[in-house]
C-alpha cells in the first residue's frame, strides 16, 4: 500500500478564509442572481454584471426596476456604459468608519470603492496601531485606486506612499483624504508605474515595513507600460521582496477579475516572504447579500505577517 504525504510544510495545507466586511451603512450588496447584482452606494442603487452570481434573484423584479442605474457591458473588458432610470447625482459623498470620500460612476463599471476591500483596510490599520512605534511605519500601497487604504493606514498613523499609474486616480485619492481630515498626514501621492516604481526604490535604498498590493488584471502605466496580471506579477514580487525592510509587518497581495484560486496567491507569496520568520493566510473576499444571506465572492488574497 502506497501512503500519500502532503507536500504542505508540517503536512498542512492553507486554510481558505473567506473574509466579509460587516462594518459597512453605506453600502450593502441588496441582492444578486443572473448574472447581475444590486447595490446600495449612499444614497443610489445601482445594477452591475456579475458573471459568478449564478443562482436567481431572491428579490421581485420591481424591485430590480427601481434601480438608479444599470451598467451595461459590451464586448470589451470592463467596457460598456450606464444606462440611468433616475437621477444620480454627478459625485455623492460616502462613509466608511472615519473614512469620508467620494463616489461617481466611471466609464469602466466601478464607483470609486471596492467595499470588500474594507476587511483588509481595518486588517492593516490594527496591526500599524498595535505596533506603538516612535518611528511610524512606513507603507507602500501600489495599484493605489482613490486611496481609501493609503487613507486607513494613515488614519492609523502610517506613513504611505501611494502608487498609481492613473493621474485621475491619484487626484481622486488625495481629494478623499481631504474629505477624511487627513491632507496634513504624511502621504506621497505617485503617478508612475509600479514596477519601475519599486525598482528605482530598491535603488535607492528605501525600505518599507508595510505593502499593499491590488494589481488589475490588465492596464497601462503612464507612459504607456503594459501589465498583465499572470506575466509581470512574479518580477513584481520580486522586487517588492527587495524594498522591505528586514522586520517587515505585512503584505496583503489581492486579485480581481483572474481565474486563479486563493491558493496559488498564497503560494507566490509564501515563496516571495521565505526567510521571514511570518504567517500567510489566504482565501477569498465576500459580501453577504442581504436579500437571501448568500455570499458572493469578489476577490482572491492571501496577506503575510510577522510572527
Amino acid at each position: 500500500m502506497t501512503t500519500q504525504r502532503s507536500a504542505w510544510p508540517q503536512d498542512r495545507p492553507p486554510k481558505i478564509v473567506l473574509l466579509d466586511s460587516p462594518r459597512w451603512e453605506d453600502y450593502e450588496l441588496i441582492d444578486s442572481g443572473g448574472g447581475q447584482k444590486l447595490e446600495r452606494f449612499g444614497p443610489y442603487t445601482f445594477v452591475r454584471p456579475e458573471v459568478q452570481a449564478l443562482w436567481t434573484p431572491a428579490l421581485p423584479a420591481r424591485q430590480w426596476e427601481a434601480a438608479h442605474a444599470v451598467f451595461v457591458p459590451s464586448g470589451e473588458e470592463s467596457g460598456g456604459h450606464w444606462q440611468f432610470r433616475k437621477e444620480v447625482a454627478e459625485a455623492w459623498p460616502m462613509t466608511y468608519g472615519r473614512l469620508r470620500f467620494t463616489a461617481m460612476t466611471t466609464p469602466g463599471r466601478h464607483l470609486g470603492v471596492f467595499p470588500e476591500c474594507a476587511a483588509h483596510w481595518d486588517w492593516v490599520a490594527e496591526r500599524i496601531e498595535a505596533e506603538g512605534r516612535k518611528a511610524p511605519v512606513q507603507v507602500l500601497n501600489l495599484f493605489g485606486y482613490t486611496g481609501l487604504a493609503t487613507l486607513a493606514c494613515a488614519a492609523a498613523g502610517a506613513k504611505v506612499t501611494h502608487v498609481d499609474a492613473s493621474k485621475k486616480s491619484v487626484a481622486w485619492a488625495r481629494q478623499n483624504a481631504a474629505l477624511s481630515g487627513l491632507e496634513d498626514r504624511p502621504v506621497r501621492w505617485i503617478v508612475d508605474d509600479a514596477l519601475k516604481f519599486v525598482q528605482r526604490e530598491v535603488r535607492r535604498g528605501v525600505r518599507y515595513d508595510g505593502l499593499l498590493l491590488d494589481p488589475p488584471k490588465f492596464g497601462r502605466g503612464p507612459k504607456g507600460e503594459v501589465w498583465e496580471v499572470y506575466r509581470a506579477l512574479p518580477e513584481l514580487l520580486a522586487a517588492c521582496r527587495q524594498v522591505l525592510g528586514p522586520q517587515p509587518l505585512f503584505v496583503v497581495l489581492t486579485v480581481y477579475a483572474v481565474k486563479l484560486p486563493a491558493i496559488h496567491v498564497h503560494q507566490a507569496l509564501r515563496e516571495m516572504m521565505g526567510g521571514l520568520d511570518g504567517s500567510v493566510e489566504c482565501g477569498e473576499l465576500v459580501t453577504v447579500e442581504k436579500s437571501a444571506g448568500r455570499v458572493l465572492s469578489q476577490a482572491v488574497y492571501a496577506r503575510w505577517w510577522r510572527s
